[in-house]
């Protein structure tokens, strides 16, 4: 199954215990590269989280990103800073007797003076178990978002495969057609070749038998049927690895590498009416394909 390499899922959960976000996207990349923001008081679940991704994705450039808010149970608490406020009273008083101030303290006064009113959380006992239920909530969450991801992957493969299978049955037919106009030039090189033998001896002896040999030498430097069997042969192994249970990106982009090449030496050695333009068209496929597996993972 062919696998794309870009993707994106996000997921939001709620339960009474918090709030958890989920962001996950990835696009091309030679390896497999993960990118993981998570809260720092879950720093605990990052192995699992990466062990997760790993389990589902084999290359990528992969970025996550987890929020969490937790919904708290209990209350602030405020305390009074008794000893501050009365000698911050006596002192009021003091400055009204001398006619300074006026008015009294009030509690607008206090609330603006942080060393007359502290305000604390209060410690949840339970806190470490909601904590723990928290962690695995995200976790959960996390896989969940791992597989929307990969389904993704999935469906986006499959159009790939589809163009990529298109684009290999036009480079099949390219290549038959090929094999089929160098045959015919070498058929028509030799005919050239021996007509011009003929014409030469009615003028001059010639060693029929040397000359027969150098023909087929000649003929021989352009048949391309090794590298028409080695393109086959680099097609079939095509569809094996398409059709496999394993990620084939690299692998492909080998054997497209593969592909260019043996062209490159059909170019070099056939010759026949039609030869260029197919050769032409061949390399255009290859080219598109090439572009195409970058995103297979």
């Amino acid at each position: 199954m062919m696998r794309s390499m870009t993707g994106f899922a996000s997921l939001t959960r709620e339960n009474e215990d918090a709030t958890i976000g989920i962001t996950i996207r990835s696009v091309n990349h030679r390896f497999l590269d993960l990118q993981l923001r998570l809260p720092q008081s879950l720093n605990e679940l990052e192995p699992r989280v990466r062990s997760c991704l790993q389990q589902r994705l084999s290359r990528g450039r992969v970025e996550l990103a987890v929020s969490v808010r937790v919904r708290s149970t209990t209350g602030p608490s405020v305390e009074l800073n008794a000893d501050f406020v009365k000698a911050l009273s006596g002192a009021l008083d003091d400055a009204r007797r001398q006619g300074l101030v006026s008015g009294t303290l009030t509690p607008g006064d206090l609330l603006r003076m942080p060393q007359a009113v502290t305000i604390r959380e209060q410690a949840d006992d339970a806190e470490p178990a909601r904590d723990a239920l928290v962690a695995a909530s995200v976790e959960s969450a996390v896989a969940e978002a791992v597989a929307a991801l990969d389904a993704m992957r999935v469906g986006e493969g499959a159009h790939l495969q589809a163009d990529l299978e298109g684009r290999r049955q036009s480079l099949a037919t390219l290549i038959e057609g090929l094999a089929g106009a160098a045959d015919i030039g070498r058929t028509a090189l030799e005919a050239r070749l021996l007509e011009r033998v003929r014409e030469m001896s009615l003028q001059v002896p010639l060693d029929e038998t040397a000359i027969a040999q150098e023909i087929v030498r000649a003929a021989q430097r352009s048949d391309i049927s090794e590298e028409v069997t080695r393109f086959r042969a680099h097609l079939a192994h095509w569809e094996a690895l398409v059709d496999g249970d394993e990620p084939c990106g690299r692998k492909l982009d080998f054997l497209l590498q593969e592909m260019n090449r043996e062209v490159n030496t059909l170019g070099a050695k056939a010759d026949g009416l039609g030869v260029s333009e197919l050769l032409i068209s061949a390399k255009a496929e290859l080219e598109k394909m090439r572009e195409q597996v970058q995103n297979v993972e």
